[in-house]
């Protein structure tokens, strides 16, 4: 009998944290029928394709010269079987009436991808994970892009063939543009979806990740410049804009209280800054009841900024170079 559901599940080195990924598959709501379950293993060194094999997965081992989860995603859907493909993250927890609750969502034929909320699991491990879980967090509707945790026709990724396999980053977005080009939507839906394992406790990897997204805001958003749907070219634009600002406020307040011999213009920029921090805060306290987690959000926000552009500068240099940057890794392995 065909499975009804493929799920696809990349990792790299994911250790415990896969262990418990694939115990939830196995633990969800039954979806109707079969369920087949496919692990892409992106060249680990540790037990991850023994795990795998011991929960009765299909393991594909992909070890290119510059792997990407785009890579990966493709090697699993492309062997899956059945109509729908769920594609978890191997750090992640499947929510265990995810499917069975979504599937009846795509019984709108428009609609060719179904995510829910993704949330952190360990949010008191550190101020990283407390902060950033809110990124995960967006209302319900339909969407321009999607997460990595998703699940989607089959069909529809034969359509647009996949992800594109050159981006580092940003490859779920871009091929979803590429997917509402043709006039499909994706949505997304009110329900637990996933919980994450984002492991961050140093500043290091706050700078990677958020080194990383800025790359991958120029990188797609450049694929579609000049064409009649234009994507994140707004958003590359208002983060360098941000971040130019930051810098000369910060050269401002320096020099300023250099020669008045004051303190009094570094705190006039610091206390400009809180005021803007605590705006946004108040802007997505639908996110939070907790004023603490509140406030640092909107901090995050702002000097979030100046590493995102780092990553856009990143692009632009390999770009001239005509080089491929590898990936950016924030996080160890398990």
């Amino acid at each position: 009998m065909n499975p009804v559901l493929s799920v696809v599940v990349i990792g790299r080195n994911e250790g415990e944290r896969l262990r418990r990924c694939l115990q939830s598959v196995r633990d969800m709501r039954n979806p109707g029928g079969d369920v087949e379950v496919i692990y892409v293993d992106s060249a680990s060194t540790d037990n991850s394709v023994a795990l795998a094999e011991s929960f009765g997965a299909r393991v594909l081992a992909v070890k290119p010269k510059r792997p990407t989860a785009a890579l990966g995603r493709n090697a699993g859907w492309r062997a899956a079987t059945a109509p729908l493909v769920l594609f978890l993250d191997g750090d992640t927890i499947l929510h265990p009436s995810f499917v069975f609750d979504s599937i009846p969502d795509l019984a709108d034929p428009t609609v060719v991808a179904v995510w829910g909320h993704r949330r952190e699991i360990h949010p008191e491990a550190s101020i990283f994970n407390r902060l950033l879980d809110l990124d995960w967090i967006y209302k319900p509707g339909l969407t321009e892009f999607c997460g990595g945790d998703v699940l989607f026709r089959r069909s529809a990724l034969e359509a647009v063939n996949g992800y594109d396999e050159s981006l580092i980053a940003g490859e779920e977005p871009e091929m979803c543009r590429r997917l509402r080009g043709l006039g499909h939507t994706i949505l997304h839906v009110d329900r637990p979806m996933t919980g994450h394992d984002l492991a961050m406790t140093k500043w290091s990897q706050y700078w990677k990740r958020a080194t990383r997204a800025g790359y991958a805001y120029a990188e797609v958003s450049s694929r579609f410049r000049g064409t009649g749907l234009p994507f994140w070219e707004d958003d590359v634009v208002r983060n360098r804009n941000r971040a130019l600002t930051m810098i000369a406020a910060a050269a401002v307040a320096v020099i300023g209280s250099v020669v008045f011999m004051s303190p009094m213009p570094a705190l006039v920029v610091a206390a400009f800054y809180t005021l803007l921090a605590v705006r946004s805060a108040w802007k997505v306290r639908w996110k939070s009841s907790d004023v603490w987690t509140l406030l640092g959000y909107g901090i995050h926000s702002h000097f979030q900024q100046l590493p995102i552009y780092f990553g856009q500068l990143q692009y632009e240099l390999d770009r001239r170079k005509g080089t491929s940057r590898g990936l950016i890794e924030y996080k160890g392995a398990a």
